[in-house]
């Protein structure tokens, strides 16, 4: 497995990503975010990444809308997506994470297949392009979240992936060691995020190791599913000062090296 980080598109990133012994960085290009900008840094990026030695692990879009009213795909954000996964394959990045909203006026069933839909052009589109296709696990304008609906989703799309978060399951009464341990031959990606609850209640996410979740085992049960992929540090504003933010992160490195064994 390799290590890495989110990280804002700046040669920063790079430099302080070698510094902590990381192998790659992600990069998230959400709603309200320029893609095509984005896009235009693909020679930047790519000598950055090749100065630095730090691969590009994963592209990923989160919190738009794919889905209309009707149940249709919205074809800029379909454009918006193919664009993200053009430029991953350009990085040599195999890793394209997305979402798909939930739309009230339609059924259960006719959700289902709209995402089925949005996810089957997104993978016919990376089929030659050595990229992976993954949902997310983040609730934020996605149902696609949990094992129940990854049966009909996932069970329909063999090839379709997870990019999973143990938080995400954590924070909404999920079993995120029994998920890893059902689902994690799908898994893709995986993002390091901290959590804390009180009496079954979000208090803060702490930097990763420094929380409640039990990452040793997380870590022991990925890999008897055989995940061999990316382990992404997600920083997050927590209870800590301003001052001791990037400490945290530092922290989350150490720690995490250590339980891959590396040194």
């Amino acid at each position: 497995m390799k290590l890495g980080i989110i990280a804002t598109v700046e040669e920063r990133s790079f430099v302080e990503a070698k510094r902590r012994g990381l192998s790659f960085l992600e990069f998230c290009v959400n709603e309200g975010d320029d893609v095509d900008a984005f896009c235009d840094r693909r020679e930047q990026i790519a000598q950055w990444s090749k100065q630095y030695g730090i691969e590009i692990g994963s592209i990923g879009r989160w919190k738009s809308e794919r889905i209309d009213k009707n149940g249709e795909i919205l074809a800029e954000e379909l454009d918006r997506c193919r664009k993200l996964i053009d430029i991953a394959s350009a990085l040599e990045c195999h890793s394209f994470v997305v979402g798909c909203n939930y739309v009230e006026e339609l059924s259960f069933y006719a959700n289902c297949t709209a995402a089925i839909r949005f996810f089957g052009k997104l993978l016919d589109y990376a089929q030659d392009k050595n990229v992976n296709v993954s949902t997310y696990n983040c609730r934020k304008v996605n149902f696609v979240n949990k094992p129940d609906v990854w049966k009909i989703v996932h069970g329909h799309l063999p090839e379709l992936g997870i990019k999973f978060d143990p938080s995400h399951a954590r924070f909404f009464g999920g079993d995120y060691l029994q998920e890893a341990l059902d689902w994690g031959h799908r898994f893709y990606h995986v993002h390091l995020k901290g959590s804390l609850l009180v009496n079954g209640v979000k208090v803060d996410e702490p930097p990763a190791g420094m929380d409640q979740t039990d990452w040793p085992s997380f870590l022991a049960v990925l890999r008897s599913t055989g995940y061999n992929a990316g382990l992404s540090i997600e920083p997050r504003k927590s209870a800590l000062p301003d001052e001791l933010a990037a400490a945290g992160i530092d922290y989350s490195a150490d720690y995490f090296r250590k339980l891959l064994l590396q040194p």
